[in-house]
């Protein structure tokens, strides 16, 4: 069972440390903490994300701020209270951290993510001004000790398409990116602060629960 939900989960990224680590917590005597990495996207853009990591590796790992690493873990969520309000909360969970070795053939994808979970929210698809189409997933993963993951996932083109139709409780597969997206909250007096959410860019996904997975790819960025 827990090999199943360590599976369910899979991400590795290949990126540049852009910040300090900072003290994020402690858990059974055992300090994490938190640090940004920036991963580049086929275009000029990058994705910075954020991504947690105990102690212990790092003592066996001697990396810094400007070191480019190869990082394995988990896509996580949890909720945060914010002026009232419950807030998801992304971050990328470090199972292994080393220096990324350039010439390695292995490690070529410096931006991918594998999630089995199931829909816990019903679909929203809509369409832009320039017509594209696009399809909000929330995807709830199971994580051991009786915890879930709630990932939000968004897809486009024929993709979205095809997601719009998906139930609540349905089985997914999921290949992809995960991306950061800035946008500004303005506030009631005026004030306008820039955020950054963060979700998986959906390339492929397959629905589980039907006599054949059904694989579609998603348009390229």
């Amino acid at each position: 069972m827990s090999d199943n939900l360590i599976e369910s989960n899979k991400v590795v990224l290949i990126g540049k440390i852009v910040s300090d680590f900072e003290y994020s917590h402690t858990v059974f005597g055992e300090d994490f903490y938190g640090v940004l990495i920036e991963v580049p996207r086929l275009s000029e853009n990058v994705d910075q994300l954020p991504i947690i990591v105990s102690e212990r590796l790092l003592t066996d790992q001697n990396v810094a701020q400007g070191d480019k690493v190869y990082i394995k873990g988990q896509l996580r969520s949890y909720n945060k209270k914010i002026e009232e309000k419950s807030k998801l909360i992304l971050n990328i969970f470090a199972k292994d951290i080393e220096p990324y070795d350039e010439n390695s053939d292995e490690k070529s994808n410096p931006n991918y993510i594998y999630l089995d979970g199931y829909i816990c929210k019903p679909t929203v698809y809509r369409e832009t001004p320039f017509g594209r189409e696009i399809c909000d997933i929330l995807l709830a993963v199971n994580r051991m000790y009786n915890k879930s993951d709630y990932i939000p996932c968004i897809t486009w083109g024929r993709n979205a398409r095809y997601a719009k139709n998906i139930e609540v409780g349905n089985h997914l597969k999921i290949w992809g990116r995960i991306q950061s997206r800035k946008y500004e909250k303005k506030f009631l007096d005026g004030q306008v602060i820039e955020k950054i959410a963060y979700e998986v860019s959906i390339s492929k996904l397959a629905k589980v629960d039907e006599e054949e997975n059904e694989y579609l790819d998603a348009e390229q960025e």
